[in-house]
C-alpha cells in the first residue's frame, strides 16, 4: 500500500506538471493579450504605452521565462497580480472559491440523496409502474440544461412568490446563505442525479444477476440484506467513479448556472478573465481546477479499497 502511494503521488505530481504546461501554452496561443484588448477598446494604439505595460505585466519576456516565474510564484504561495484589478491574484480568487465550493458540495449532496436511492428502487421495482415513471424522470434529467431550468425556476418563483431568489454577498448567516444556494444547486444536481439513478440501476440489475445474490436468497436472507448489504455495495464501485468525476465537473462547470443566479463564484469569474486575457488569473483558476480533479480522482481510487475488500493495492 505505501509504494502505491507513493507512485501514485509521483503520478500526480507529473499530472498537474503536464496540466500547468498545458495551461500556460494554450493560453498563449490565443491571439491577443490585455493591452491589445485594451487599446482596441480605446480605439488607438500608442506602440510605446503599449510596450511598456507589456513590459510592466512581464509579456515581453520569453514564455519559457514567464512560465518560470508563475511556477515559482506558485511554489511560494505567490500567484502574481491580477491585470484587470491591479491587486494580488490570491486576493481575487480566495474569496470565490468557498461561494462555488459550497454550490458545488450542495449539488452533489441533492444529486446523491436522489439518485442513489431512487436508481435502487428503480432496480428492485424493475419493469414496475414506478420503476418506468422513474426512468421517465431519468431521461428528463439528462435532457433538460441546467440553465434552461434554472430560468424555469426563476420564472417560477417570480409568478408564484413575487421575489427571484439572487444570491446575496451577505445573506445575514448561514442557513440563509444555503437556502439561497440550494435552489442553483438543485438545477444543477437534477442532471447529476439523474445520471446517478440511471447508472445506479444499470449496476444493480447488473449485481442482482449474479451467482451468490441467488445464494444469499437461497439460505434465506431478507431482501433488504440482499438488496442492499449484498447488492448495493458491490454496485457502487461504478457509481462512486460518476460521483467523482461529477465533483471535479461541479468545480469548473458551473459557469452558466453562476450566471444565471448572479453568484459571484470560481466559474463564473473565470470566464470573465478569459474574455481580458488575465493571465494569473485564469491560469491559477484552471490549475486549481485541475488540482481538484486530480485528488478526487485519487479519493476515488482509495474509495475502492473500503467498499470492495478483493481491492488491494500491493507493491
Amino acid at each position: 500500500m505505501g509504494a502505491y502511494l507513493v507512485r501514485r503521488s509521483f503520478l500526480m505530481v507529473l499530472t498537474l506538471f503536464g496540466m500547468s504546461v498545458l495551461i500556460f501554452v494554450m493560453l498563449r496561443l490565443v491571439p491577443g493579450n490585455i493591452t491589445d484588448i485594451i487599446f482596441d477598446s480605446a480605439g488607438f494604439v500608442n506602440e510605446k504605452q503599449k510596450k511598456k505595460i507589456e513590459q510592466q505585466l512581464g509579456l515581453d519576456k520569453p514564455i519559457v521565462t514567464q512560465y518560470a516565474n508563475w511556477i515559482a510564484g506558485l511554489a511560494k504561495g505567490d500567484l502574481g497580480y491580477a491585470y484587470v484589478s491591479e491587486k494580488p491574484a490570491i486576493d481575487e480568487i480566495l474569496p470565490r472559491i468557498p461561494v462555488t465550493a459550497k454550490l458545488a458540495v450542495l449539488a452533489l449532496v441533492f444529486s446523491v440523496l436522489f439518485g442513489v436511492p431512487l436508481g435502487v428502487i428503480s432496480a428492485v421495482r424493475q419493469n414496475t409502474a414506478l420503476d418506468y415513471c422513474l426512468r421517465v424522470v431519468s431521461l428528463s434529467g439528462l435532457s433538460l440544461p441546467s440553465f434552461w431550468l434554472g430560468l424555469l425556476i426563476l420564472m417560477a418563483f417570480v409568478q408564484w412568490f413575487g421575489w427571484i431568489p439572487i444570491y446575496q454577498s451577505d445573506p445575514g448567516s448561514l442557513w440563509k446563505e444555503i437556502a439561497l444556494l440550494s435552489i442553483p444547486a438543485a438545477a444543477v444536481g437534477f442532471r447529476s442525479s439523474a445520471l446517478l439513478m440511471r447508472l445506479t440501476r444499470s449496476s444493480m440489475l447488473e449485481v442482482l444477476r449474479q451467482d451468490y445474490i441467488r445464494t444469499a436468497r437461497a439460505k434465506g436472507a431478507s431482501d433488504q440484506v440482499v438488496n442492499y448489504d449484498h447488492g448495493l455495495r458491490n454496485a457502487m464501485l461504478p457509481v462512486v467513479t460518476i460521483i467523482g468525476v461529477e465533483a471535479a465537473f461541479l468545480i469548473g462547470g458551473l459557469i452558466v448556472t453562476e450566471t444565471v443566479f448572479n453568484i459571484p463564484g470560481v466559474a463564473r469569474f473565470l470566464v470573465e478573465a478569459i474574455r481580458w486575457r488575465d493571465y494569473p488569473i485564469v491560469q491559477n483558476l484552471v490549475m486549481f481546477i485541475a488540482i481538484v480533479v486530480v485528488v478526487v480522482n485519487f479519493l476515488v481510487d482509495m474509495t475502492y479499497a473500503m467498499l470492495d475488500p478483493r481491492i488491494r493495492y500491493e507493491s
